[in-house]
Order: C-alpha cells, then sequence, then structure tokens
C-alpha cells in the first residue's frame, strides 16, 4: 500500500509541473490555471463512480485532491453551494 501511495504522490507531482509549465507559457497563467482547475472539476462532478456505496465520498475525496493539486500554484477554490448544501 505505502508503495502505492508513493507511486500516486509522484503522479500528482508529476501532473502538477506540467500543469505549471504549461501555465507558464500562457499569456495570462492565473487564468489558464482556473480554467484549467475548473474543467478537471467538471469531469470530477460528472464522472461515473460504480460498484461502491457512497460514491459521493468518493467523489468528495477526488475533488480534495483536485485542490490540493492546484493549491501551490493558486489558492484552492471555494466550495459550491451545492456542494455545501449536499453534505449539511
Amino acid at each position: 500500500m505505502d508503495e502505492l501511495n508513493g507511486r500516486m504522490i509522484a503522479c500528482q507531482i508529476l501532473v502538477a509541473g506540467l500543469i505549471a509549465r504549461v501555465a507558464n507559457q500562457q499569456a495570462d497563467p492565473v487564468r489558464f490555471l482556473t480554467d484549467f482547475r475548473d474543467e478537471i472539476r467538471a469531469v470530477v462532478k460528472g464522472v461515473n463512480i460504480a460498484g461502491l456505496e457512497d460514491t459521493e465520498r468518493v467523489r468528495r475525496a477526488a475533488m480534495v485532491t483536485v485542490d490540493e493539486l492546484f493549491s501551490l500554484m493558486k489558492p484552492p477554490s471555494e466550495p459550491d453551494p451545492e456542494e455545501t448544501r449536499e453534505e449539511t
């Protein structure tokens, strides 16, 4: 399990580096990061998660991972009102 976690962290670092490199080549890097993060969050919201009883818990964990991935490049996104309403 530790090996899998290490590989996942390595993949996250690699992806973050690639995103940062592409963003630095854009005229407006912050706008690029914001748009890209929003696209990734939309994918996480729409992906079909099958075979689990609590798919929303998995989806929330994925959203946290997306925010962590972008946290070094820009501030974390604000939670959507819909997400906040579902948790309460």
